[in-house]
């Protein structure tokens, strides 16, 4: 009898640390949600239009298709350098084309 006493006891114990277990952790788990969601703080929305890291997107046709588009997003410092490298590109093709004087042509 003494015996089926312990048993029942110990069982008694173990589900007791079994119930009481998930109510631990969730503590711990919310508690660190909450640490984290007040550590976590959403940037500002940049509303100044001329912002170099405000977003702007263009939508672009797909040659070859009349109705699909292509949506570009980049920030405004990226469209500059998008824009300088394709007038670099198109000065140097012209250029590079141009008839009229040059050496070694006479």
């Amino acid at each position: 009898m003494n015996k089926l006493r312990q048993i029942t006891a110990s069982g008694v114990f173990a589900s007791l640390l079994v119930i009481a277990s998930p109510a631990v952790a969730s503590d711990t788990v919310t508690s660190t949600v909450e640490e984290v969601e007040t550590k976590k703080e959403k940037p500002k929305k940049i509303t100044d239009r001329n912002h170099p890291d405000f977003v702007r997107c263009r939508s672009e046709p797909i040659i070859g298709s009349l109705s699909r588009k292509r949506r570009t997003c980049m920030t405004n410092a990226e469209w500059k350098e998008t824009n300088r490298k394709g007038n670099r590109a198109s000065r140097d093709f012209v250029d590079d084309n141009q008839q009229g004087f040059a050496p070694g042509n006479n």
